[in-house]
């Protein structure tokens, strides 16, 4: 049967012939198909052009020929044809994103309660029970405890040279201030309790002036050290990659770096909470001591649960990454960079609500809804004796409720020849103690407790 011919060219009866499958088309010939979008060829021999597999690249890579899939790189993604690659957004916390509310509103309550709290303090300021709480300290705090919620704000700016070198400052010092003056002001307590069961003698540096003094080298122990880690470690920006499609730009601060700013701060906090402890069975009268023992004890809680929370969120997401490169999480909640810093922010605020809420709420509470308690006692009729064995002690001693105190802020507190002395309580008790070394009644040494007057805080 004819079905062609031949004439210069090859001429087919297309009726006359019959295909597999019944079909009258005619086949293509080719060994493979053409690969799709995003594929490469794998030929089955070397040298075979005719016949191929087709491969998909990476969801990260382009096709840079047919036979070749590359990689876009870290901060880049392919266009949806696999041609070519375009650089990714750079992602930061935007300061009024979701995430962000909770922090900011923590904030911002505690910086408008703080100097809600100023404002009081400011406005009785001569009342006996702010200075009964040694005020110079107290503003101190105050100012701590603002620079701490402000932290949040600065956190969470997008970050840049300037907005990083204020977070090493702002972190730091924040809390520095605050457990400088705590650790100043239970280390004076601690030394005149003790000082007075073993001596009559004032102990030194319990002046305002002096506590100040105290204060002011703490916080610059910790302001020279950052400064040397601005040296060793220059402020400024990085990208960070979470997985391949995310970019977060961050401060160029190592973890490990941060830790070891905020050990000098960890050295007060345990140092404080050591003194704390230590006067926490002080008299009534000087029970300020029981709310900075219990700031302390909330304050090692907090970091302690920060800590952990802080370094595994980064280094556990490190790690699976590690396990699969090819993780695109478009719909991922928060990535690492951000829980580290909404943890830090919430934390750092945090501390500070316990430190305003267990420091200042009582006194506030007192000035503004117990007036009546806020006053100076003209006189204390009680004698405190030192016994041994039901007998009075005649060793001259004064006892360890006898506290060495301040005078006012303005005057020495020791009238010349007289050894008295003056203390206060935190209520507004202010007393002259007495120091005498007559016989009493039974022949022992008695502690007299005079006239009230004017004093500055021991507390």
């Amino acid at each position: 049967m004819t079905v062609g011919w031949w004439s210069e060219l090859l001429q087919l009866e297309m009726d006359a012939l019959a295909w597999t499958n019944g079909s009258r088309s005619v086949p293509t010939s080719t060994c493979s198909e053409p690969c799709g979008v995003g594929m490469i060829k794998r030929h089955h021999k070397k040298g075979d052009v005719c016949c191929w597999i087709c491969d998909m690249c990476e969801e990260y890579e382009y096709v840079y020929n047919e036979s070749t899939c590359a990689d876009c790189g870290k901060g880049s993604w392919p266009y949806p044809d696999k041609r070519s690659c375009y650089e990714l957004d750079v992602q930061y916390i935007p300061f009024f994103s979701p995430v962000a509310y909770g922090p900011i509103i923590i904030a911002a309550a505690g910086i408008a309660f703080t100097l809600a709290t100023v404002g009081v303090f400011v406005r009785y300021n001569d009342t006996p029970l702010v200075r009964a709480t040694g005020r110079e300290l107290s503003y101190a705090l105050l100012m701590g405890i603002t620079l701490c919620f402000a932290n949040t704000f600065i956190l969470l700016q997008k970050p840049s040279l300037l907005t990083c070198t204020m977070q090493r400052f702002s972190v730091g010092i924040g809390f520095c201030i605050i457990y400088s003056a705590l650790l100043t002001k239970t280390n004076r307590i601690s030394r005149i309790f003790d000082s007075a069961s073993k001596s009559a003698r004032r102990p030194r540096f319990i002046s305002p002036k002096s506590q100040v003094l105290i204060t002011v080298a703490l916080i610059l122990v910790q302001t020279l050290g950052t400064f040397a880690w601005l040296v060793m470690e220059p402020p400024g920006t990085r990208f960070d990659y979470p997985d391949r499609r995310q970019v977060w730009l961050k401060c160029r601060i190592h973890d490990e770096s941060f830790l070891l700013s905020q050990l000098y701060n960890i050295l007060l906090i345990c140092v404080c909470t050591v003194y704390a402890f230590k006067t926490r069975k002080i008299p009534e009268n000087f029970n300020e001591s029981k709310f900075i023992v219990f700031t302390m004890y909330t304050t090692c809680v907090i970091w302690l649960a920060f800590l952990p929370i802080y370094f595994t969120t980064r280094h556990a997401q490190e790690r699976s990454l590690r396990q699969d490169e090819t993780l695109t999480r478009p719909g991922l909640p928060p990535c690492g960079v951000q829980v580290q810093a909404l943890t830090l922010c919430v934390s750092i605020s945090l501390s500070a609500w316990v430190s305003l809420g267990c420091l200042f709420a009582p006194k506030v509470y007192i000035i503004l809804f117990h007036p009546e308690k806020n006053v100076r006692r003209l006189t204390m009729s009680t004698t405190y004796r030192r016994r041994s064995g039901g007998r009075a002690s005649s060793s001259g001693m004064p006892t360890a409720t006898t506290a060495i105190a301040e005078h006012n802020n303005d005057h020495n507190n020791k009238r010349p020849g007289s050894g008295h002395y003056q203390a206060c309580t935190p209520v507004g008790q202010q007393v002259d103690l007495v120091v005498s070394q007559s016989p009493g009644p039974t022949g022992s040494t008695s502690t007299n407790v005079a006239e009230g007057h004017e004093a500055a805080a021991l507390l």
